[in-house]
């Protein structure tokens, strides 16, 4: 399949990059620093990009058959901004599929609590969480594309490619310890199956061992 990632060159972005040229895909790596991207590959193309600019999006987009959203910004005005650019970016390219990356402070904990919205929840990551919980709803408001919003478990860090988790939607997947995360590699592993295969089309899921 032909595919843009957007943040390629990212902590998420970088897995899933791997993931998808080690399954064939044709790729397109949209990044601010192509100097990042150290991965020789026959079917990657990188684009240097900016991606709060909707026309520069859609242009960058043009001739993939899906999008994924792995952008990441450290102030919420320009993290929404970018995610409405990448929205409408991907309409102009005629492209149907988006898949966008998330956090995990939108996942219940409880009925009706948000992880983000617990007192436990550790105040340097605030500003990022609360930025991806608008973007979902952003992204939920959307009925003209065939999207899926993929969020991690409560802890992320590089890893073991496994291939071994649980899938679920709005809530946090704990084990039998209580313990809630997952390795990047995985994390890739579960989009690009669903880039793949999709299951949840208008929705959103999350994953942990």
């Amino acid at each position: 399949m032909k595919v843009a990632i957007i943040g390629a060159s990212g902590f998420i972005g970088s897995a899933i990059l791997n993931e998808a040229l080690n399954r064939g895909h044709e790729v397109t790596a949209i990044v601010r620093n192509p100097e990042k991207i150290t991965v020789q590959n026959p079917h990657l193309t990188v684009k240097k990009g900016d991606v709060t600019n909707e026309a520069e999006v859609a242009a960058l987009l043009a001739g993939n058959e899906a999008v994924v959203s792995s952008y990441s910004a450290h102030d919420k005005v320009t993290y929404l901004k970018a995610i409405h650019a990448i929205i409408n970016g991907t309409k102009k390219a005629g492209i149907k599929r988006l898949i966008a990356v998330s956090g995990a402070g939108s996942l219940e904990i409880a009925p009706g609590v948000q992880l983000l919205d617990t007192p436990e929840f550790p105040a340097e990551w605030k500003e990022g969480a609360s930025a991806t919980r608008d973007a979902f709803h952003v992204i939920k408001a959307t009925d003209d594309l065939d999207w899926t919003v993929l969020s991690p478990a409560m802890m992320i860090q590089p890893g073991e490619r496994t291939g071994k988790f649980r899938l679920g939607k709005d809530q946090v997947v704990f084990n039998d310890k209580g313990e809630s995360k997952i390795s990047t590699a995985d994390y890739a592993i579960a989009l690009i199956d669903e880039l793949e295969q999709p299951k949840h089309i208008k929705q959103r899921f999350t994953l942990a061992y």
